[in-house]
């Protein structure tokens, strides 16, 4: 079976290391690179081009949604948004499905060294769903969203 590479994106190092460390007890999944917002991450996926990435939604220098609308612009890739949940996050959730996102992990909240495993099973299965997603023929049939 193919090996797929993935891209993780998030601002927190602590966020990028348990995500990677995760994906990559998967015998399928790869973490080629990380970045640590969303100007680095397409910097990335033009010179590493991953099959999926995982993008956290609040980033300095670019956030994840500006991000999210520049990949499926110019390079149309599966995208798995990882973040927080709170009442903005399901504005964000429905913006990022809008905008391309094959699906969304809620990063827990409370005690971070307890609630992380919670949601790794969750974030395995759709990395390796969002592998099969053909990204570009959906994309093909949205609107056209302006790079910005």
């Amino acid at each position: 079976m193919k090996t797929i590479k993935v891209l993780v994106v998030d601002d927190s190092a602590f966020m990028r290391k348990w995500i990677s460390d995760f994906l990559s007890e998967h015998p399928r999944l790869e973490v080629v690179g990380t970045a640590r917002n969303g100007q680095e991450a397409l910097d990335k996926i033009a010179l590493l081009r991953p099959d999926v990435v995982t993008l956290d939604v609040e980033m300095p220098v670019m956030n994840g949604l500006e991000t999210l609308r520049r990949i499926m612009h110019k390079q149309p890739l599966p995208v798995v948004m990882v973040s927080s949940t709170t009442r903005e996050g399901a504005e964000n959730t429905i913006t990022a499905m809008q905008y391309g996102a094959v699906d969304f992990v809620a990063k827990p909240s409370g005690t971070i060294s307890l609630d992380l495993y919670k949601v790794k099973d969750e974030l395995i299965r759709k990395v390796l769903h969002a592998s099969e997603a053909n990204v570009r023929a959906l994309a093909a049939h949205r609107p056209a969203l302006a790079p910005g």
